[in-house]
């Protein structure tokens, strides 16, 4: 167990008392902190350029360019947080599976799982399986300091699509028609899926990440009843996993406003909130007792400063009663941002809410 988390919830002072940490405890902040989902990646020419000639999964195996690359954005745009560099499907190729991340397309599946039989491929992911990680947190966490790292994963009914469709798909005939007509199949799947899931989390917190997002990137899908019954308690069992970390938790999807309460409930201290739904009205149907974090539209960067700016007043207006707000957009950053208009961004947002 590292310094960083133990199971009665201690944290070392460097990060605990970061204005990240500090919002997502729901505690009073010295300004409204900032990070961005996709921080670490295309938008930077310094990225690109440490990248260059690497395949995209290649480079979450190399500990020394992981570290670069997270810190990178840190150094640049003066975030509150920084985000591990990683991708999804990484402990599933950890575990065996023959998958790559094609350029242009995203992840590829070679066979995709469709019976019982195809679930014997999912084994358990152990420490061993990623030691990269924990090396390359080692190296994060001495070089951020007091700058918290924010560990993730992909959520199971994530993993499960990608899985089961054998790739990125807009429908999810497959999936869906799986968690219809065989859902004893679809629940043994996504619990396979929750404790591999899980399992890459405990690596992560116990290298030294001081929170973890889990990332249901494709949830919304989903209607609300098929989301209870046939996706969240494998979410749930995600985050029961890893309570006794005391780190806190967030759980982001995107499409996801009829979801918020139920993606809270699975277990999350923080729920991610999309550009789709104002955060009064988010913490609204999420309920008491939980931080928001969001909510940007990604696009508005590529607008003039000043819609930048009143945009980003109107989230900051809509989280003025929240219990705990940590600001992102409402997805990731698009390749093709300026990275300076990042940089600004998070200028404002610390000027503006600075108490």
């Amino acid at each position: 167990m590292s310094a960083n988390a133990s199971p009665t919830g201690q944290q070392p002072t460097a990060t605990y008392d970061s204005a990240f940490l500090k919002a997502c405890r729901r505690e009073a902040v010295p300004h409204t902190p900032v990070w961005f989902m996709r921080q670490a990646g295309r938008s930077l020419p310094e990225y690109r350029k440490v990248r260059e000639g690497i395949p995209m999964l290649e480079s979450c195996t190399r500990p020394e360019l992981v570290t670069e690359i997270t810190l990178q954005p840190v150094r640049r745009h003066n975030v509150d947080a920084a985000i591990f560099f990683s991708d999804i499907v990484v402990p599933l190729k950890a575990i065996g599976l023959d998958l790559d991340i094609k350029p242009g397309i995203g992840p590829v599946v070679e066979q995709p799982i469709r019976t019982r039989a195809d679930l014997a491929r999912l084994r358990d992911l152990t420490p061993e399986d990623v030691s990269y990680v924990t090396e390359a947190i080692g190296l994060l966490t001495r070089e951020l300091g007091a700058t918290p790292l924010i560990g993730f994963a992909g959520a199971p009914f994530t993993l499960a699509s990608y899985l089961v469709e054998g790739g990125p798909s807009r429908t999810y005939e497959n999936a869906k028609a799986m968690m219809y007509g065989d859902p004893q199949l679809w629940a043994d799947l996504l619990d396979r899926l929750a404790d591999i899931t899980a399992a890459f989390l405990k690596v992560q917190i116990e290298a030294g990440a001081s929170a973890v997002q889990l990332f249901d990137s494709w949830a919304g899908a989903l209607a609300p009843a098929d989301y209870r019954r046939s996706v969240m308690p494998a979410s749930a069992k995600v985050f029961q996993a890893v309570a006794g970390y005391g780190v806190p938790r967030i759980h982001f999807g995107v499409g996801t406003g009829e979801l918020l309460k139920l993606m809270g409930d699975a277990g999350a201290d923080v729920v991610g909130v999309d550009w789709r739904v104002p955060l009064d009205e988010a913490a609204r149907r999420v309920g008491p007792g939980k931080a928001l974090q969001g909510n940007l539209d990604p696009t508005v960067l590529f607008s003039t400063r000043e819609a930048v700016e009143a945009k980003t007043r109107e989230v900051l207006d809509a989280a003025a009663g929240l219990e705990g707000h940590v600001f992102n957009l409402g997805h990731g950053v698009m390749p093709s941002t300026d990275p300076d208009a990042l940089t600004r961004l998070v200028e404002y947002v610390h000027t503006q809410t600075a108490r």
